[in-house]
């Protein structure tokens, strides 16, 4: 059932400590399956599949029976499943018809428990993988990758309400700061989301090491979640699991 905080397993999007998501960026079936046995027993809550580093991506069977596995191994842990697209800096070049279907054959293998949508695509585009992903049971992560720039916070707080009217469960964007005030405008914009009463999860960060404070203080400006490396990191600035988790810890026991 979709509900307006999305539960997976043991966490709640949303409430207390900002939930740890840990990708996988492997590009075989053997190293995605090697790297989710050594992850299996790490303390985090979400595995992100980035299935747009896979080579056989548009081959649906291997795409269900690697996240058939995924979930028989992390057992305990929620699984996103990502395809990233060229255009907002992945890996991925799909044509959109493709990029649709290999969605929409995640959400309904039935070990999915998310799936990421880029929310910026056109509006019948994103509707019709929402629709699928929700009829599925799968949470809808909605999201948004600006590599280049930090867009103002009155365009920032724009996308993320478009996310919410277009029916996605998490609200994520994901930005370049090009100065410490770039920073600064994403931990407002992220702020003005709750302040405006937006009841769905927001998961906001500024990327590289300019941005990495935003990773870490997700709980005092009400960011839902942060994404932590282990061995290779799927976006600049990602901060390695054992140290992000000492400091989130830190700041969820001060609060």
């Amino acid at each position: 059932m979709i509900t307006e905080k999305p539960a997976l397993k043991n966490i709640t999007l949303g409430e207390g400590r900002p939930a740890v998501i840990v990708p996988i960026v492997e590009t075989t079936e053997e190293a995605i399956l090697a790297k989710a046995r050594e992850l299996a027993s790490l303390p985090y809550d979400i595995t992100e599949w980035r299935a747009d580093f896979f080579e056989g991506l548009t081959d649906k069977e291997a795409v269900v029976r690697i996240l058939e596995s995924l979930q028989d191994i992390l057992k305990g842990k929620a699984l996103l499943f990502t395809v990233r697209t060229k255009k907002e800096g992945g890996e991925a070049d799909l044509a959109e018809d493709v990029y649709i279907d290999t969605l929409i054959n995640a959400a309904f293998s039935g070990h999915a428990d998310l799936a990421d949508v880029e929310m910026l695509k056109e509006e019948p585009i994103v509707r019709a993988i929402v629709e699928a992903c929700h009829k599925a049971g799968v949470y809808v992560v909605g999201s948004n990758h600006d590599f280049h720039k930090t867009p103002d916070k009155a365009e920032i707080v724009r996308r993320l309400t478009l996310m919410d009217r277009l029916g996605a469960d998490v609200l994520k964007i994901a930005v370049m700061p090009e100065s410490k005030r770039d920073v600064l405008t994403l931990l407002d914009a992220t702020l003005t989301m709750e302040e405006q009463g937006c009841k769905k999860p927001v998961l906001t960060m500024s990327m590289s090491g300019l941005g990495s404070i935003t990773r870490l203080t997700g709980e005092v400006f009400s960011s839902c979640a942060t994404f932590g490396s282990v061995g290779k990191s799927s976006a600049p600035g990602q901060i390695p699991l054992e140290k992000l988790i000492t400091v989130l810890d830190t700041i969820h026991d001060s609060l």
